[in-house]
């Protein structure tokens, strides 16, 4: 069962040792992966999700690619990944290329979470159409893989087309592993058909309703001809979902006998006040495990 952690950009600051300091303790307390939050831009004021007051312009996020270019170099074995990246808003041969590199630098450690997206001004601001994002999705990710896996690629798609052209330097994972993050119907039958993993709605709690979705995405999977069992499912377990590692570690146990097979522990949002009690949170529930 692997277990990792989601990094707290927000609260944690911007001192490079601070964040190295970070990522280094969760090495070395054997964590399997840390996941990186993606927002490009926050509005002034909150709109569009009900969870929205907690990505406005006041609250830090930093660039993900980079960041996990520098947890690249100042780490060694701990896996690194997006969770998630809002993809549609951004041009898939450049994340492509992106992501290639942060797997070479790496060693081959990269996992790629990718999502929808909410936030409509962070297209807005980017310059790309927030009304047709669930359709470019899917045919990103079929491009993307391609890159990864070809020398070159010819692509005739409905919104990339270009003739034989190739990335390179190439990534060590040929594809690197895509991972969808979802939360509604049609996004989990997505994630359940062309996914190496899903990242649950943090959230959500382990209740009948996602119960509900878990069986929802492994019908889903073995309809689409896949063994629902060799599919990633994370869950999320909040450091404020109880007092201290029982409590956390009972919250994964519901989990796990619901069907989700890989955790991720958040400091974030927990009402911790600065990074050394996020780091004593993460010392407490790794030395429960």
């Amino acid at each position: 069962m692997k277990l990792g952690l989601s990094f707290p950009q927000t609260e944690i600051g911007t001192d490079p040792v601070v964040i190295k300091d970070f990522l280094q303790t969760a090495e070395g307390l054997g964590y399997d992966f840390v996941t990186f939050v993606d927002h490009v831009v926050g509005e002034d004021a909150p709109r569009g999700a009900s969870f929205a007051n907690k990505y406005t312009r006041d609250y830090m996020f930093h660039e993900v690619m980079v960041l996990m270019g520098y947890a690249a170099a100042v780490t060694e074995k701990i896996g690194l990944g997006t969770a998630v990246m809002i993809l549609p808003q951004r041009q898939a041969t450049l994340v492509a290329k992106q992501a290639a590199e942060v797997d070479l630098l790496s060693g081959g450690r990269l996992r790629l979470g990718v999502g929808l997206g909410w936030n409509k001004v962070e297209y807005d601001a980017l310059d790309m159409n927030f009304s047709n994002r669930a359709k470019r999705f899917s045919e990103q990710i079929d491009l993307m893989r391609q890159l990864w896996s070809k020398r070159v690629v010819a692509y005739d798609g409905d919104y990339h087309k270009f003739e034989a052209a190739g990335i390179n330097p190439e990534p060590v994972q040929k594809p690197i592993p895509i991972w969808i993050g979802a939360m509604g119907d049609p996004a989990i039958r997505r994630a359940a058909r062309i996914a190496d993993g899903w990242f649950m709605f943090p959230r959500q709690e382990p209740s009948d309703e996602a119960a509900e979705k878990l069986s929802m995405f492994r019908q889903t999977a073995a309809e689409a001809g896949r063994e629902p069992d060799s599919i990633g499912v994370n869950a999320t377990v909040f450091a404020n979902q109880g007092n201290g590692a029982q409590e956390w570690r009972a919250v994964m146990e519901q989990w796990r006998a619901m069907g989700a097979n890989e955790f991720t522990f958040r400091t974030a949002e927990a009402d911790l006040d600065g990074a050394e009690a996020h780091m004593k949170a993460i010392r407490e529930m790794a030395e429960a495990r």
